[in-house]
């Protein structure tokens, strides 16, 4: 089987090579120039450069269940800004979303638990699937303003947190009201 599922993955990628796109060349020998960096969900359906319109090169994404962090997503953060010169972070939660579902239905087994950990810190008592995704995004935001706030290099990155609907495809940023601000 899967066999089957890299034929698919290889098919694809010809494909994709056989498109001819000068931005391709152009990334590859000049590097990238995003101008933001969105720290979203892994989930297959939120998929942040067709979300937003963008071509090659223009967001930098960090993509994790729940779109928590830990060390490594707040390095690459980290990275975007000070090394490439990205000055906005978007936050970007989704409704339906999977990892918040583990946490509101108490799913603990293997390493789903520090994802529900982080997540059940953020939403407190919400049991409201797609509030409680909120939640998250605005408990993301406030912690990457904290960390954030102290390196001079990259204090002077805006942070903002917004939710994607998977039913319309509509994003919403959220308000300084709705930040918790």
């Amino acid at each position: 089987m899967s066999s089957e599922l890299i034929d698919r993955l290889v098919s694809g990628n010809a494909v994709y090579r056989t498109a001819a796109d000068p931005l391709r060349r152009e990334t590859a020998e000049n590097g990238q120039r995003p101008y933001a960096i969105v720290i979203c969900c892994s989930d297959s359906r939120v998929i942040p450069e067709r979300i937003f319109d963008t071509k090659l090169g223009e967001l930098f994404v960090v993509r994790v269940a729940g779109n928590v962090l830990d060390r490594h997503q707040l390095g690459s953060v980290e990275y975007a800004a000070a090394h490439l010169g990205c000055s906005l972070v978007v936050v970007l939660g989704h409704t339906g979303c999977g990892a918040v579902g583990a946490a509101l239905h108490g799913e603990r087994g293997g390493y789903i638990g520090a994802l529900v950990d982080e997540i059940l810190e953020a939403i407190g008592e919400e049991r409201d699937p797609d509030k409680a995704a909120e939640k998250n995004v605005c408990h993301v935001a406030a912690r990457l303003r904290r960390e954030f706030g102290e390196h001079p290099e990259i204090e002077r990155i805006e942070v903002v947190g917004a939710m994607y609907s998977l039913a319309d495809g509509a994003v919403r940023f959220l308000s300084e009201e709705e930040k918790g601000a």
